[in-house]
């Protein structure tokens, strides 16, 4: 079947990931991309999201739909974070197989592999040690929702399988003050501090742990790129692959910003992680790599964050 035949519900359509897909899915000539807010269908709501399945009947659904926080939040909620997207994702993928939805494709999170997994992280090293305890709530949700795709689809015979991405930035991209990620947290610093004209910004801790960011579209050009693979594997990662000092991205992000003032560092501040890495290495021998590198990816989110305005959440 191709693209332009082709029903897609992306569940979660407004998040970043999931705008980056409905993106995609257009160029591609999908014409039938299906979409509802969180008004028009509440998906921890079991009777109406089976019906809506079942009403809609797609080809395909994408799960980028979960509750999402910070570290604080996390910590703060655990219940909640557990609790929503064991619901969400559940009634999504039993919705689905009730409805013959044939192909589901659900996104996981990086947070899923041990704290202490070797680096890069590789698919198999899932379920060989503790989890990193300020996210374990999300984390096993997120476990459980990529178990599940895969026991319907050694039970049903359902072509229901996982992505794994890394750190994702782009359009549409969070960037609170607090509970944003450290790449829209370092444009909207940067960005600040030049339209305020400080002679300063500063950073916590030593710079030096090691980070891989991917931009969103390429990440919804690889989860594409699985759902047109006729035998794609349970469950894979999705990374750039390459990885940069907390340090150097910051100096990177200064640059294209237009900040030329002094970035210092606290010390006194924690480093966190040293190393977080994705082996990607079974997505790249399926052909799919990634258009953007780190500063041209930059320069585009940037250009999105001027355009579109601060997104808060």
């Amino acid at each position: 079947m191709g693209w332009n035949e082709m029903k897609v519900y992306v569940a979660g359509h407004r998040g970043m990931i999931g705008s980056a897909l409905v993106r995609g899915l257009k160029q591609k000539g999908c014409e039938q991309v299906l979409a509802q807010t969180s008004a028009e269908l509440d998906l921890r709501n079991q009777e109406a999201t089976y019906r809506f399945l079942a009403e809609t009947k797609p080809d395909a659904v994408i799960i980028a739909a979960a509750k999402v926080g910070g570290i604080h939040a996390n910590n703060t909620f655990p219940a909640e974070f557990i609790h929503d997207n064991l619901t969400i994702q559940d009634n999504l993928i039993h919705g689905s197989y009730l409805a013959g939805v044939e192909r589901l494709v659900f996104l996981g999170s990086s947070c899923i592999y041990p704290k202490l997994a070797e680096q890069p992280m590789r698919e198999d090293a899932l379920l060989t040690g503790p989890l990193e305890p300020t996210n374990e709530a999300y984390a096993v949700a997120k476990i459980a929702g990529l178990k599940t795709c895969e026991y319907y689809r050694k039970q049903y015979g359902m072509t229901y399988h996982s992505v794994m991405p890394t750190n994702l930035y782009g359009p549409g991209d969070n960037y609170h003050p607090e509970n944003s990620h450290v790449l829209p947290a370092l444009i909207r610093r940067f960005h600040e501090a030049k339209e305020e004209g400080k002679k300063e910004v500063v950073m916590w801790g030593t710079g030096s742990p090691l980070r891989e960011f991917l931009h969103a579209d390429d990440c919804a050009a690889g989860i594409l790129h699985l759902l047109s693979l006729e035998n794609p594997p349970d469950l894979v990662n999705l990374g750039s692959g390459t990885e940069i000092t907390i340090k150097d991205l910051a100096h990177l992000v200064a640059t294209v910003v237009g900040f030329e003032g002094e970035i210092t560092h606290d010390l006194s501040k924690p480093d966190g992680t040293p190393r977080k890495l994705m082996d990607s290495s079974i997505m790249r021998s399926f052909g799919w790599s990634p258009a953007y590198d780190l500063e041209g990816g930059i320069r585009h989110a940037y250009q999105c964050f001027l355009q579109d305005g601060l997104v808060e959440r």
